[in-house]
């Protein structure tokens, strides 16, 4: 499916810029671009440079949820929006007090516009997060010649996945950095036990109880810090890995510097799963903002997100990295500086 074992992973946000998207591509490794948060617009420009070379690339793009909050969720986020307030105000930031409708093309991260965009001027390959694209889309997709992937969490999403007539899976570990891209709940007693919806605690055992359940090609991603680990992956049965921490400090890379000095600053320990960023889980390093609010953020995305953003932004202003969403995968110290070519081939020459 890939023409390379090693995938630079599409990182929203801004931190996969069209240069590292293309330095990765020139170096050996398969390029995405990253389509969330980006208008059809703005994604249109970003890949441009990528359909200049000729060299096939993928598209990443977020499935939207298919239902409004519930009532519970509402109230949460009218809690979480009160407590946001005295952080906000520290930074001179206002917290939103209007949630977006749920058709809001924001909301809905401008699905419909980008898969119109992307159905008439087609990709190698799109790979979709946070859900399931509907059959009829894959379909649609592959009647211009995409070939499409599913990224899933454990055995029982992939299955889910496979149903839908992907062609292949990305198999993400808990270990990754950001955002994780379950879309299925927890069943009950995992969840409060606070256990992920698998036995696996390293990517190869997930790779391989994936592999028991599908036939799909398998790309390994999620704490893939070392050559090593891309080659465990690889042998236990997946056709590709996908690094995506090990590039943010590169010089392509568009991550604010405050996010890359943190990875190299031995202040910060240890990363943990938060949903006080965006309301959807994420692991991050352990900063000021993590501490305080994890507990209490609400799992709904992407209100959480635009409840604070401008917090956010407030903090980079002001080159405080206390209340900022500093994603990193558990192998974050071996995240090296210089060109994101050295590191592709870095990893390559250890396969």
């Amino acid at each position: 499916m890939f023409n390379t074992p090693l995938i630079a992973a599409p990182m929203a946000g801004g931190t996969t810029t069209a240069e590292l998207a293309l330095a990765a591509q020139g170096a050996g490794a398969f390029a995405f671009a990253a389509g969330g948060y980006k208008t059809a617009e703005q994604l249109a420009a970003h890949i441009a440079p990528l359909r200049a070379t000729g060299v096939d690339f993928g598209v990443n793009l977020f499935v939207p949820r298919t239902s409004p909050p519930a009532v519970a969720q509402s109230a949460a986020l009218a809690a979480y929006r009160t407590e946001l307030l005295a952080a906000a105000g520290r930074y001179g930031a206002e917290v939103p007090t209007m949630a977006l409708a749920e058709d809001d093309p924001r909301v809905q991260d401008f699905w419909a516009e980008k898969i119109a965009l992307l159905l008439s001027d087609p990709v190698a390959v799109v790979s979709f997060t946070f859900g399931l694209a509907p059959a009829h889309v894959v379909a649609q997709l592959h009647k211009v010649g995409t070939r499409v992937v599913a990224s899933v969490t454990s055995a029982v999403e992939a299955v889910a996945a496979a149903a839908t007539g992907v062609d292949a899976l990305v198999v993400q570990h808990t270990n990754a950095g950001g955002h994780t891209a379950a879309f299925l709940p927890e069943p009950a007693p995992l969840a409060a036990a606070g256990r992920a919806a698998t036995s696996a605690a390293t990517l190869p055992e997930l790779i391989t109880e994936v592999r028991r359940s599908v036939g799909l090609p398998l790309v390994g991603a999620g704490g893939v810090s070392r050559p090593e680990d891309a080659t465990a992956a690889l042998n236990a049965g997946a056709e590709a890995v996908a690094i995506g921490t090990a590039l943010i400090r590169t010089d392509e890379s568009g991550a604010r510097p405050l996010h890359k000095d943190a990875l190299a600053d031995p202040a910060y320990t240890r990363t943990a799963m938060t949903r006080a960023f965006t309301g959807k889980p994420a692991r991050a390093l352990v900063n000021d903002f993590v501490r305080d609010h994890t507990e209490t953020a609400p799992q709904a995305y992407p209100e959480v997100h635009f409840l604070t953003a401008p917090l956010r932004a407030a903090a980079s202003a002001a080159h405080d990295p206390r209340a900022l969403n500093l994603w990193a995968g558990t192998g974050w110290k071996s995240a090296g500086s210089g060109p994101a070519a050295a590191v592709v081939d870095g990893f390559l020459r250890g396969l």
